[in-house]
């Protein structure tokens, strides 16, 4: 695959994929269908060629890694959580790119047009604070 919006978005969707066996009343079926295990087969894993991994501009200059991906209530993963600067994740600023931006291109992970300075003067991504329910 050559972009990683399509390889990602393509791994997403296996769960809208329909059932290749019948549902029975009460009962929810476990697992995939030998249908969507090509689909699986052919995905991409998040863990081993996305997380954590380098980007890269155009001119193969390193400009961010990859910290998180955003899945949306749509079930599609939309946006990556970019980190540029900083040193062992002190100073960092992140940010959230869409995944359609970027491209896969010889297992490298690149972004079309960016800098590190570029990346740190988009609108800094924070994650929401999910209160802790009170005990009883």
């Amino acid at each position: 695959m050559k972009r990683l919006a399509a390889a990602l978005l393509a791994t997403a969707s296996i769960a809208a994929a329909p059932q290749a066996f019948a549902q029975v009343a009460g009962h929810a079926a476990l697992g995939v269908s030998v249908t969507e295990l090509d689909a699986v087969i052919k995905g991409v894993s998040v863990k081993k060629q996305v997380l954590g991994k380098t980007i890269y501009n155009e001119a193969n200059e390193k400009v961010g890694n990859v910290q998180d991906l955003i899945v949306t209530p749509e079930n599609a993963v939309s946006f990556a959580i970019v980190g540029a600067g900083g040193f062992v994740g002190v100073g960092r600023h992140d940010v959230a790119i869409p995944v359609n931006q970027f491209k896969y291109d010889q297992g490298k992970i690149v972004l079309p047009g960016a800098t590190k300075d570029a990346i740190k003067a988009l609108p800094e991504f924070k994650y929401e604070r999910q209160e802790k329910p009170a005990k009883a």
